[in-house]
């Protein structure tokens, strides 16, 4: 009966354990459909769309390791509905990118926010659990960061090449042929 009591953790961290596993399916939704929209037979693919798709996935295991965590602890698993995304056309690289950026940063904040509430209610076990996904949300970050930078500078270079290119189409164009007999 001991084991038991100590097994037990405290609403508000149910409570929030349940709200990451239900927003862990969240992005894994949301990666599915950016993964979906680049057609891999297409030409043009962005490399990242692979990363996309293994991040489905991924975050839907740990939907389920959250889940499983609330199991042993004996917990009620009471998901809540999470909106999926609004988006179905994402658009260029960059804006999908972005929109995945943003769905890990979130996440972060909500995995911090859960481990500074187990630590307030001396949830230890907890605190444990929640560290190895703490550092794959900072991987994760760091990687779209880095597509993003390196997406932003490949449209910039495009951009820059695209209004050299101009100019010397335009002088072509409006010089006059002139043929010189000799």
């Amino acid at each position: 009966m001991e084991y038991k009591a100590q097994n037990l953790f405290s609403e508000d961290c149910r409570v929030a354990v349940n709200y990451i596993a239900s927003y862990e399916l969240h992005v894994s939704d949301a990666y599915l459909s950016m993964a979906c929209y680049y057609n891999e037979e297409e030409a043009g693919v962005p490399h990242f769309a692979a990363f996309f798709e293994d991040q489905a996935e991924v975050k839907r295991e740990y939907a389920k390791q959250f889940l499983r965590y609330l199991r042993r602890r004996q917990g009620k698993i009471c998901l809540p509905v999470i909106k999926r995304p609004d988006i179905d056309n994402w658009g260029t690289g960059i804006q999908a990118i972005e929109s995945a950026l943003q769905l890990e940063n979130s996440l972060n904040k909500l995995l911090q926010d859960l481990k500074a509430l187990a630590s307030e209610k001396s949830e230890t076990d907890l605190i444990h659990f929640i560290g190895k996904f703490l550092d794959k949300q900072k991987r994760n970050i760091g990687y779209l960061e880095y597509q993003l930078n390196y997406q932003k500078e490949l449209e910039k270079q495009d951009q820059q090449e695209g209004q050299l290119q101009e100019p010397a189409e335009a002088s072509e164009r409006c010089t006059p042929s002139v043929s010189l007999k000799l």
